[in-house]
């Protein structure tokens, strides 16, 4: 819970769309992809992925080290919000894949982070 926050997705949380299936296929053990929402505009989610310091700025995912991704301005930064709608991707999406970094660390670069957005 952060008041910057708008909404978390993650796999385990019960009102995940995909709770019902990690549940079945991962006896509830979710990986360490998370998503969740910036409040404010756009452009808040770029503030957010540049004030990011230990973990990085990279489109993939499942790596040993932490990465974030802000998909409308990166993987689908040519698309317009009517097709960003289409493909699942709102403006305020940040995709986290949490690394094998001190989750205090993971947690504190989030945190300042999220102040600069």
């Amino acid at each position: 819970q952060h008041p910057k926050v708008a909404w978390v997705n993650y796999a385990t949380l019960p009102d995940s769309p995909y709770h019902a299936t990690c549940q079945k296929i991962t006896a509830g053990k979710a990986s360490g992809i998370i998503s969740f929402g910036i409040k404010g505009p756009k452009e808040a989610g770029g503030r957010f992925i540049d004030a990011l310091q230990m973990i990085l700025r990279l489109v993939n995912i499942g790596d040993a080290k932490s990465l974030a991704c802000h998909p409308a301005t990166t993987t689908h930064r040519q698309l317009n919000d009517e097709e960003l709608a289409a493909a699942g991707v709102s403006p305020d999406l940040i995709r986290l894949s949490v690394g094998i970094e001190n989750i205090d660390d993971i947690i504190a670069d989030v945190e300042q982070a999220l102040q600069k957005a």
